[in-house]
């Protein structure tokens, strides 16, 4: 609800409507009372499956994603998913519902795990993990999604991208993680600032 009231006060501000997997325990009835509410809701999310912390039992979890799903497709509205350590499920839920438009969030996963996004129309998020990984792998995992597929985030407050590590993450550090993967591609920030945000126009709408 505060989402919704402060993107209302600001003109290029817009917000999502969804339960963590991490609250499901707890309820997510709210979400289907929300949609339809304001022109300012753009999207349902951050909802999915999160095996790591399992906060909430799978059965709730599942139950949970394929509820709020019903309502973005309900509603015609692109999905934020949060997935961890839990693909095989995911993937099962995801198949069952076609139609489905929206974004991996903080998407760290294998590259087949990557194609298997892209080949069904995801589109792929990435923060400031991006930035400060070791593990090659995953770089080139990075380097490898397709322009017309990525997207970037923050995640502020946290995940705080290179070279500000240790200091409170904040939506301005989005240009650090566009110039990073920028050099990492060889072209101009600007270049691929200009994909990432037509690619958000279009999947959100705005």
């Amino acid at each position: 609800k505060e989402a919704i009231v402060f993107a209302s006060e600001h003109e290029h501000v817009w917000a999502s409507i969804g339960v963590h997997p991490h609250d499901t325990k707890n309820g997510y009835d709210e979400v289907e009372k929300l949609a339809g509410t304001s022109e300012k809701i753009v999207a349902v999310g951050e909802i999915g499956l999160d095996y790591f912390y399992n906060h909430s039992s799978r059965e709730v979890q599942i139950k949970a994603l394929k509820e709020q799903i019903k309502v973005a497709l309900t509603y015609d509205l692109p999905i934020i998913f949060h997935v961890r350590e839990a693909f095989d499920d995911f993937w099962s839920v995801f198949d069952e519902y076609p139609g489905i438009r929206g974004e991996l969030h903080s998407f760290t996963d294998t590259k087949e795990n990557l194609a298997t996004a892209v080949e069904k129309g995801l589109y792929i998020g990435v923060n400031g993990i991006s930035t400060f990984t070791k593990d090659e792998a995953q770089k080139e995992m990075f380097d490898s999604i397709p322009l017309d597929s990525l997207l970037l985030e923050t995640d502020a407050p946290f995940l705080t991208p290179a070279p500000f590590r240790g200091k409170v993450n904040e939506p301005a550090f989005v240009r650090n993680i566009a110039e990073y993967h920028a050099n990492r591609r060889g072209i101009s920030v600007d270049e691929l600032a200009s994909a990432t945000t037509a690619n958000a126009h279009k999947l959100f709408g705005i």
